[in-house]
């Protein structure tokens, strides 16, 4: 392969699987030239891997253009060219509005899409005008992918499973990632077995709805994420698996026995519920009411009793009452996390959700704030009860200070410790001697 000559910054918005797509972009540009960068002035390339789930998504993108096309202005006058380009879920959400109101963007492509950036590319240089890619094509693009690149650490994402059939009103991921498809069982081994030997030790299984996986195996037949996790953890090297993000009505029988009986898949669950109202619930179109949620996580529990749980919740969704959202709050003291995402409810054009009379933004934000106190109090107590503890913790990288390491514990808290550099990619046992803000510290025993 020739030298690289040429440069792309990729800047990441939202959720993990944008980080892994936005590494697989690094691997699609590799043949054609182009190194990764981070420092957006050096690039011929500019793509911004986008996110529509949080609140003001597209506007945040526009402003950034704006700073862009001012820099792509200053690069043309040095006679350098720069292309700009916006890849990810407002790509697809927004099409060729996005060059209508920035004329400066080249290139707009959507998720399903960035496998033919080799194509895009050579399609805006001949015309020189921008291209548009925001349909759902037809082909695997992971079929399509080159072959990914040394990791970059000891843990690595993998996606597993895209898109959604569950249509809840307040989401866009149906609409910008499309229908549920699950990656073959051999395809996604292939791709774990490269990073084992690359040094990584965790893999993250990512999905919109990754529990409805039901990719092929190698008769044919569809498995569950369950019979995935088992394929995976036969693979030297790999030592922990994860998975995210969940849904209730995905979670398998073979599932949860999976986390009583696998001791690689970690003791961690994020578990979105929402809503803690049924009434709320049935207006989200979740497919199932509290009990059933609180039901499924005494049966985890069961299965696994040192299982830490985190969810997802929305506040201020329209309709919702103040015993709307205490019945939130009651789920919450019920569950008991380790930690929990909570928002607002903002609109998304073209939801169902966005067209109903809306909860006045004052009492989202007072809502908003008692959940997150108590959330927060949660965490706290969980990561406070690890001190006196020994857990087994992968060292991933240096700290900050000179001398300092930096691992996870199995519920995903990150743990600082002195040691070597040579503990990197090990799994030691680390005494827990405090507390941080949302992180724990210790000292090094021994290896596990």
């Amino acid at each position: 392969m020739e030298p690289p000559t040429k440069k792309v910054f990729v800047k990441t918005y939202g959720c993990q699987m944008n980080v892994y797509d936005s590494e697989r972009m690094g691997d699609v540009l590799k043949p054609l030239g182009y190194a990764g960068t981070s420092q957006p002035e050096d690039a011929d390339l500019i793509i911004l891997n986008t996110c529509h789930i949080r609140e003001k998504a597209a506007e945040k993108v526009y402003s950034e253009l704006g700073k862009l096309r001012r820099l792509k202005r200053q690069q043309a006058k040095s006679g350098k060219e720069m292309l700009i380009a916006v890849a990810g879920c407002v790509a697809q959400a927004e099409g060729a509005e996005i060059v209508r109101r920035e004329p400066a963007v080249d290139l707009v492509f959507g998720p399903q899409a960035y496998h033919r950036l080799p194509q895009l590319l050579a399609r805006q240089e001949a015309s020189g005008r921008a291209v548009i890619e925001a349909e759902f094509p037809a082909e695997d693009k992971f079929e399509r992918l080159a072959t990914r690149s040394a990791a970059k650490g000891v843990t690595a994402f993998i996606t597993v499973q895209e898109g959604c059939d569950k249509f809840c009103t307040f989401c866009v991921v149906p609409y910008t990632r499309g229908s549920e498809f699950s990656r073959p069982v051999a395809q996604i081994e292939a791709e774990a077995r490269r990073l084992a030997e690359a040094g990584v030790r965790e893999l993250t299984l990512l999905g919109q709805n990754v529990n409805a996986y039901h990719g092929a195996d190698a008769t044919g037949e569809p498995t569950t994420l369950a019979g995935l996790v088992a394929a995976l953890s036969a693979i030297d090297g790999i030592e922990r698996l994860r998975y995210m993000t969940s849904h209730p009505r995905d979670m398998t029988d073979d599932l949860i026995t999976a986390h009583g009986e696998n001791p690689k898949l970690m003791p961690f669950l994020h578990l979105p519920v929402q809503a803690g109202s049924d009434r709320v619930l049935k207006a989200m179109n979740r497919g199932h009411d509290a009990e059933h949620y609180l039901r499924l996580v005494e049966r985890i529990r069961k299965a696994r009793p040192d299982i830490a749980m985190s969810g997802d919740f929305i506040v201020g969704f329209p309709g919702e009452t103040d015993a709307d959202f205490r019945a939130t709050l009651e789920i919450v003291r019920e569950v008991r996390y380790a930690g929990a995402f909570s928002f607002k409810y903002s609109p998304r054009p073209g939801t169902p959700a966005a067209e109903q009379p809306q909860v006045p933004e004052e009492a989202k934000l007072k809502r908003l704030h008692e959940l997150q106190a108590l959330i927060q109090a949660q965490q706290t107590a969980f990561n406070s009860s690890c001190v006196n503890r020994t857990l087994p913790v992968l060292i991933e990288k240096p700290g900050r200070d000179p001398h300092q390491l930096m691992g996870r514990s199995p519920y995903l808290q990150p743990v600082h410790l002195e040691g070597g550099n040579t503990l990197i990619g090990r799994i030691i046992h680390a005494h827990i001697t405090g507390v941080g803000t949302n992180s724990l510290s210790g000292h090094y025993k021994d290896a596990a």
